[in-house]
């Protein structure tokens, strides 16, 4: 393991295809070399949440977030001591009691909408790359994925989408575009991308030996 890890900040919309690159590169680059921390996982309880116009719940915006403990365990792993990440359930929107052990390892991968819209995030990469796909696409993305998997209707999906995630995602995803080092068009599909991002990342690992 290298003095001093590698790490990876992932960002991009919304269904973009984040979490598609981050399994082709816990794949190539191999998953045990890989501390893997996503955003989501430090949503708050509703009682914390942000609220919109009308008192809509706004689970898009930076707030919505407990970025302050991402930051201390990204920095903790960076300085080589493990975390225990929150375990959240997007099913009844509450953080709970379980915990997930991070080990250190020579590379961290950090992945969300909004881990770019924090500079004391941004400081901690050392890579950042952004996921680049149309909003149609990202829209449809979601709504499969918010219905399949957090038991979502159709009219909900389409009303937040509506109210938060696109006027979010217009004010605090989309412009944090400029920081990234690397911007991959349609994420983890994009094989050329992909190879040259896991290329560089294994030359990044044999730098720091």
């Amino acid at each position: 393991m290298p003095a001093v890890p590698l790490v990876i900040g992932l960002a991009g919309g919304t269904g973009s295809g984040k979490t598609t690159v981050a399994n082709v590169i816990l794949k190539r680059v191999g998953a045990h070399r890989i501390a893997y921390v996503p955003h989501d996982a430090y949503y708050r309880d509703l009682a914390g949440m942000p609220r919109g116009p009308g008192g809509v719940l706004n689970w898009d915006h930076p707030d919505s977030l407990e970025t302050d403990l991402m930051v201390e365990q990204v920095t903790a792993l960076k300085a080589g001591r493990a975390v225990d990440l929150p375990v959240y359930d997007f099913t009844t929107h509450h953080r709970t009691d379980r915990t997930a052990r991070v080990e250190p390892q020579p590379i961290i991968l950090v992945e969300g909408i909004l881990i770019f819209a924090d500079p004391r995030l941004r400081a901690l990469f050392d890579v950042l790359i952004f996921v680049d796909t149309d909003a149609d696409l990202r829209f449809i993305r979601r709504l499969q994925r918010d219905i399949a998997e957090r038991g979502r209707t159709l009219e909900s999906v389409i009303t937040q989408y509506l109210d938060t995630v696109r006027p979010m995602h217009l004010e605090f995803v989309e412009p944090t575009k400029r920081y990234a080092d690397v911007i991959i068009p349609e994420g983890g599909l994009n094989e050329v991308a992909m190879d040259m991002i896991v290329s560089r990342i294994e030359t990044l690992l044999k730098a720091a030996n």
